[in-house]
């Protein structure tokens, strides 16, 4: 055993790709080759969800992603984004450059890869990012007027909702929320309190679940309802909606009837299409997608398949007249391409689900007042008690005032009736309120006497009264 030799190992074998490619990272922002865009170029050593931390950060600072060009084989990642800003103009703030070079440099050093969608334990816990507030994560089955009914539940037990994020779709909810307690806005850490605020939200959540509900020819199954400590991240917006990606999958929305909103995107000419065929001399599955375009959307695409266990080696991303047309070249974690007609299947039901749920069709109302206990829960039931259900909430408190985002749409079906919200905004008063009204599908005929008559000053005004002077205007 004495003259067993051991290999020698150069002790700077472990630095030679450094030596060789340089840097491990490099970040090139490059202002002058394109005439209407910003082209980032990316250049690391490769790791598995890298893509994906790499368009988070492009998409927590709200660049819209018109080009992409993605290579990771011979673990080298490279990558090329054509990138605008919200005004679909260059980057030429220097902040927000410097921002994307060392978020970047950043991700690829020290930041572990996100998790990968899976079976939590059951609880109510801190959010990871933040020591203020505990954060709340839901998802179940739908029902007009649930949001609402979990904005009471909170309100009822002393809970003040400084932050919350809920989407809806093909009859199912998510939802994420940050609480802190009513009278000493401090994070809530009692276990037999969470426990309290765990079974409470549960019994509304299963609320009329016993029997499966009917929708059309379809029928949803009862689904698992959960309340979960937020796992998501360092709690940027975008590990929040990646964290919405991840309920939504575990409640299978991709498996409910195809939504209304799809429906009428198909009338409209701009049906989306996604195929999956295998490239047998590589050993790639090949996921093609045209769609209509819009931002975020190749996070949305590019979060499902990393969660749902793909590596993604190559990427062509392009959008031209408002259509997106994406393609990626994927295989299965442990190397293998989609080999199963179901399992092409399915991953085509879950990208369509992925893209779908973030386009809301309906009214986009947005309400600012001065936050207190209270005020979402007192919100969303006048909207509901007048017919109106939330479809996707988005609520954020900003010092004193409360953002209070709503795409909201009628219960029954019809469309949203404008002269009331126009006569919402005009009793509010000193509400600030804003309204747009996305749904450009074809108007329902419905004669004067079946539209809904409501009367501000008769249904609203003794509702509103008691919180309206908490509104103030924003400037």
């Amino acid at each position: 055993m004495k003259n067993v030799c051991w290999p020698y190992f150069d002790p700077d074998f472990d630095n030679l790709s450094e030596r060789i490619y340089g840097p491990t990272c490099r970040v090139c922002i490059d202002n002058e080759s394109m005439e209407d865009c910003t082209v980032v170029k990316v250049d690391s050593v490769n790791k598995q969800g890298l893509l994906l931390e790499v368009v988070q950060v492009m998409t927590d600072l709200n660049l819209f992603i018109s080009k992409s060009y993605i290579s990771s084989d011979a673990e080298w990642f490279m990558d090329v984004f054509h990138v605008q800003d919200e005004q679909g103009k260059k980057l030429r703030d220097q902040n927000v450059i410097n921002c994307i070079q060392q978020a970047i440099g950043t991700t690829r050093e020290s930041t572990p890869s996100p998790p990968k969608a899976r079976a939590y334990t059951n609880n109510v816990s801190k959010a990871d990012h933040s020591n203020e507030h505990t954060a709340i994560e839901m998802s179940g089955t739908d029902r007009p007027g649930l949001f609402s009914e979990i904005s009471a539940t909170l309100a009822d037990l002393h809970c003040n909702i400084v932050e919350a994020h809920a989407w809806s779709h093909n009859a199912c909810l998510a939802c994420v929320a940050y609480i802190s307690d009513q009278s000493s806005h401090t994070p809530i850490e009692d276990p037999h309190r969470l426990a309290s605020i765990e079974d409470h939200l549960i019994t509304v959540l299963r609320a009329n679940m016993e029997t499966s509900i009917s929708t059309g020819p379809f029928q949803i199954k009862n689904r698992e309802v959960k309340t979960r400590g937020f796992l998501g991240g360092e709690g940027t917006m975008t590990n929040v909606e990646r964290r919405l990606h991840q309920l939504m999958l575990s409640v299978r929305d991709f498996d409910g009837p195809r939504s209304s909103s799809e429906m009428n995107i198909t009338e409209r000419g701009t049906k989306m299409a996604v195929s999956i065929e295998n490239c047998d001399q590589k050993g790639y599955s090949i996921v093609s997608i045209e769609c209509k375009d819009r931002p975020r959307l190749m996070f949305d695409i590019v979060c499902t398949l990393t969660d749902m266990q793909y590596v993604i080696f190559h990427a062509s991303v392009a959008s031209h007249d408002g259509r997106a047309f994406q393609e990626y070249f994927i295989r299965h974690d442990d190397g293998y391409p989609l080999n199963t007609e179901s399992e092409k299947q399915r991953v085509i039901k879950c990208l369509e689900a992925a893209i779908e749920r973030r386009v809301c069709e309906g009214v986009w109302l947005k309400l600012c007042a001065e936050n207190r206990v209270g005020l979402l829960s007192d919100i969303t039931r006048v909207l509901r008690e007048n017919g109106l259900a939330v479809v996707r909430a988005d609520i954020a408190t900003k010092g004193k005032n409360a953002v209070n985002a709503f795409y909201v749409r009628d219960v029954s079906g019809n469309e949203v009736d404008m002269g009331f919200i126009k006569s919402m905004k005009k009793e509010m008063g000193l509400i600030d309120l804003e309204v747009k009204n996305d749904n450009k599908t074809r108007r329902t005929n419905i004669s004067s006497h079946e539209r809904h008559h409501f009367s501000l000053g008769d249904l609203l005004k003794s509702q509103l009264e008691r919180f309206s002077h908490n509104f103030i205007a924003i400037n």
